[in-house]
């Protein structure tokens, strides 16, 4: 037979997990992020009273194991692993929501998201005057190696340009140099067409 003290641990647990669920159910409709970070606290401390209150609930039964019959303290193993399984899944929920919001922090500067400017004002109002500092020293680095990169590919373009104007200059007095050598040929062959008229006639 269960002891009442475990009866009523085990009442506790089953109150904590139900308001556990109601409690992650009205945390999907909150989007104010502040609300949300103030649900999670609450939810946070209700977890660890869980907790303990399983702990509580297992030493209670390796007290009465010795007076309950095997049945009785398989049953009891069944609903703690049941309640620790539980208590998991809320935990692992928790998380969730936590990396969640934590990335929405660390976007918070990238620019204006899907109409979340409000709620981007709360995020940064939440962040702590270092993690502002660090941020602001993140995009300024961000920034100076994007004008780094932009000053890096003008340059490369003016060299590009500049090789490319020295190699048409170069070519285009090749072709000024091989017009008059053609010019010379020309006058040549007609130089000598006309001696080989002259010739003829003699």
């Amino acid at each position: 037979m269960v002891s009442e003290e475990l009866e009523e641990i085990e009442g506790q647990i089953s109150d904590v997990l139900r308001a556990l669920g109601n409690g992650f159910q009205k945390l999907e409709k909150i989007k104010d992020s502040s609300r949300r970070n103030r649900q999670l606290e609450e939810l946070t401390d209700k977890m660890r009273e869980c907790k303990r209150l399983i702990k509580e609930f297992d030493r209670e039964m390796e007290e009465h194991e010795y007076k309950n019959d095997a049945e009785t303290n398989r049953i009891l193993n069944e609903k703690k692993q049941s309640m620790i399984k539980e208590l998991n899944s809320y935990v692992a929920l928790k998380k969730r929501y936590t990396s969640d919001l934590e990335n929405k922090r660390v976007d918070l500067f990238d620019g204006p998201g899907e109409g979340f400017a409000e709620e981007s004002v709360l995020l940064a109002s939440n962040m702590t005057n270092q993690q502002l500092i660090n941020r602001g020293n993140q995009m300024m680095d961000e920034t100076d190696q994007a004008i780094h990169r932009a000053k890096k590919v003008v340059h490369e373009t003016i060299d590009v340009g500049t090789e490319t104007a020295a190699a048409l200059k170069s070519q285009t007095e090749q072709m000024s140099r091989i017009v008059n050598e053609l010019d010379s040929i020309h006058f040549s062959l007609k130089k000598a067409s006309q001696l080989v008229r002259e010739l003829g006639r003699q």
